[in-house]
């Protein structure tokens, strides 16, 4: 595993357990370029399921970060800061790079991660996607708006309403491709899924480019569980936030248990 910084662990808080029910506190981590604003739908499905801590940051160089630089040293202390902001140890979900931030984290903080759930992120950075991806983005990044009409036609097109809105509420990060995809692409994300030890659930829209990595992803952590959800792309949680947030608050249940059994 590549030598990134990892912060000293911190003493944890309190116990967030609510009245006499064990409930797990959550992180929810963006995609590229995108904001925190895109967990909207998941927000409310877990508000209307209840009493939960829930943190969804804004990573470095997005949302209301946009003025910060993307590093994956900052990436993931904004992981630790958020965990330690819902008690010291939590449930990190992630899409896209939000995922490959989550594995990342969870590997190398394993007593802190109680689960993970990894959307959108099987293939493995910095091959020829990543590669076709950064020179794409250079020469974008010349056009006169920065890409901004291009971005806001794709959204357009392949994102259905509400999530079209809910994934530009925050504003989209058109100046934070090249430095995100050389960041990442240091991660050994095969690595980073053999040395998860918490539960680990993969999920991949049925049409996600992203899915050509599936099989080496579970080779890597075979007792992933892995959910394909039909008729879905790339960004599964907004285009089909029913069905994923669907997926999120069954391992929610059955994490909900693990705690439960193991802290009595």
């Amino acid at each position: 595993m590549p030598a990134v910084p990892v912060r000293p662990p911190r003493p944890a808080r309190p116990s967030y357990g609510v009245g006499v029910s064990q409930v797990v506190p959550v992180v929810l981590l963006h995609g590229l370029r995108t904001s925190s604003t895109m967990w909207r739908a998941q927000l409310e499905a877990l508000r209307a399921s209840g009493e939960r801590a829930v943190v969804a940051p804004d990573l470095p160089g997005h949302g209301t970060r946009t003025a910060e630089r993307f590093t994956l040293e900052a990436a993931l202390g904004t992981v630790d800061d958020a965990v330690h902001a819902v008690g010291g140890r939590a449930v990190v979900v992630g899409l896209s790079l939000g995922g490959y931030l989550a594995l990342a984290w969870a590997a190398r903080h394993p007593h802190d991660a109680i689960g993970v759930v990894a959307a959108g992120c099987t293939a493995r950075p910095g091959g020829p996607l990543t590669r076709g991806w950064t020179l794409a983005s250079r020469l974008i990044a010349r056009l006169p708006d920065r890409g901004a009409w291009l971005n806001a036609r794709t959204v357009a097109a392949a994102i259905p309403e509400p999530g079209a809105t809910d994934l530009g509420a925050g504003g989209f990060a058109l100046d934070v491709m090249v430095d995100a995809l050389r960041e990442v692409s240091r991660l050994d994300t095969r690595a980073d899924l053999a040395a998860v030890q918490a539960p680990l659930w993969l999920v991949n829209g049925r049409w996600d480019h992203f899915r050509i990595g599936e099989r080496g992803a579970l080779r890597a952590a075979p007792g992933a569980r892995l959910v394909v959800v039909p008729g879905s792309t790339h960004l599964v949680s907004v285009v089909a936030p029913v069905a994923f947030s669907r997926v999120l608050l069954g391992a929610l249940d059955e994490l909900d248990a693990r705690e439960a059994v193991s802290s009595r």
